[in-house]
């Protein structure tokens, strides 16, 4: 693995795991909300580990990941 590609991915998971620490604060979403940002928030990590840091897969990981995050707190 090349250094840039390593601190590329290193960048990215610490400014996703950033994003998602400052939803502590966020007390009067709804559920709702805090699943599609909680979704987005893991989609995030999880594409930038699975594409190697690369902003298409972190920002396609967020999309997915709050879709997801939507669809999994909605009321049954």
């Amino acid at each position: 693995m090349k250094t840039s590609t390593t601190l590329n991915t290193v960048a990215g998971i610490s400014l996703a795991l950033a994003a998602l620490a400052s939803l502590g604060g966020c007390a009067s979403m709804t559920a709702q909300e805090r699943g599609i940002a909680v979704g987005a928030g893991v989609g995030a990590i999880g594409g930038a580990v699975l594409t190697g840091g690369s902003t298409i897969g972190t920002v396609g990981g967020a999309a997915v990941g709050g879709i997801i995050g939507n669809e999994m707190s909605k009321k049954k």
